[in-house]
């Protein structure tokens, strides 16, 4: 299964179970397992390096559990399939945002132009405070 960005995971992998569903929906709630849940080993997500894997690690910290597996639950559908593409959703996402690098920011200075906007902007701000003061008058 393709979970974007270059990743994958072969279905073999994902461990599907089934539970009722929690909520209203009278007596559908109680007879019909309609709530997904999926669990993924982060070792068994093809395509994503180290440095991915261990951003996915946090960003997933509320779904991680045990040693580097994650567990997703949704039954937010009253449809089994509706809720298993939910958790499809989920895990897509979330790799996806661990498979893109962060943008190194590059240190930068201001240039000689902003500097001296500031400092005369300053010097306007001091002068103008000090036309203020009334005891340099006696």
């Amino acid at each position: 299964m393709d979970l974007g960005r270059g990743t994958w995971i072969r279905p073999q992998d994902m461990e599907w179970s089934f539970t009722t569903a929690r909520g209203p929906g009278g007596q559908h709630v109680n007879k019909a397992s309609t709530a997904a849940v999926l669990r993924v080993r982060i070792a068994d997500i093809g395509g994503l390096d180290d440095a991915a894997q261990e951003r996915l690690r946090t960003i997933a910290s509320s779904v991680l559990v045990g040693d580097g597996e994650l567990l997703y639950r949704c039954d937010l559908h009253r449809s089994q399939l509706m809720n298993r593409e939910g958790c499809e959703g989920r895990l897509r996402t979330m790799v996806s945002q661990a498979a893109v690098r962060p943008k190194v920011r590059k240190k930068t200075k201001p240039t000689w132009g902003s500097v001296q906007r500031r400092l005369e902007g300053k010097k306007k701000q001091a002068e103008r405070k000090q036309s203020r003061r009334w005891d340099d008058e006696r």
